[in-house]
This record gives C-alpha cells, structure tokens and sequence, in this order.
C-alpha cells in the first residue's frame, strides 16, 4: 500500500506501445486498467532529442506501473484517446517519500 493510494481517485486504460509491424502499423499490448491521479495541465518539456513538446495532462500512478507507460502508448481517460510523450519514475530511496511516476500524455499520434 502506497502513502498516496487515498490520491489516486482517477483510471486510464493503456495499451503499451511495442513497436510497428510490416505494414507500419503501430502494435500495442493488451488494455490495461491503471489507477492514479490525473491532472489537466499543459506542460512544456524538452525530448530526448531537445525538441520542444507540449503535454495536455499529466497522470500519476504506482510506480510499479512505469513500464506500462513507454513512449507512445495508447491511452483511453474517459473515452479520449492520448498518447504517451514522456515517464518519469520518481523515488526517494531512504527518505522514504511516496514514490510515484508521472506520465505525460499529448494528442493521439497520426501518421
């Protein structure tokens, strides 16, 4: 049991992203129902390349469910499509803080 578990009152159905097929289709992971914190926000941060990008909200969550959430995974909140921008996996080690991850989540991806 987490010290935030009285905070996370929201769920999100994510489909982990696992890459593309032979056609270019984005192949995802079995739905899975995620509870956690969502916050409506736009944020703005740099990529791994030093774009600039912006997200529409952020969804904290366990941070057991990080791997869930990899770059461009799909996610549903309630009923709207999003995608994965950016994880953040956030722990206090011997301070013994409520560890947590952050994911960011943009517009659905188009192609």
């Amino acid at each position: 049991m987490s010290d935030l578990d009285d905070m996370f009152v929201h769920t999100v159905i994510v489909e982990t992203y696992e890459g593309t097929n032979g056609y270019g289709e984005d192949v995802f992971a079995a739905p899975v129902t995620v509870v956690g914190f969502l916050e409506s926000a736009d944020r703005l941060f740099r990529t791994a390349n030093a774009e600039q990008e912006t997200a529409e909200s952020a969804f904290y969550t366990d941070p057991g469910n990080a791997p869930l959430f990899e770059v461009d995974s799909r996610v549903t909140v309630a009923g709207k499509p999003a995608r994965v921008v950016r994880t953040g996996l956030f722990t206090s080690g011997e301070l013994e803080l409520p560890d947590h991850a952050v994911v960011l989540l943009g517009s659905p991806r188009t192609r």
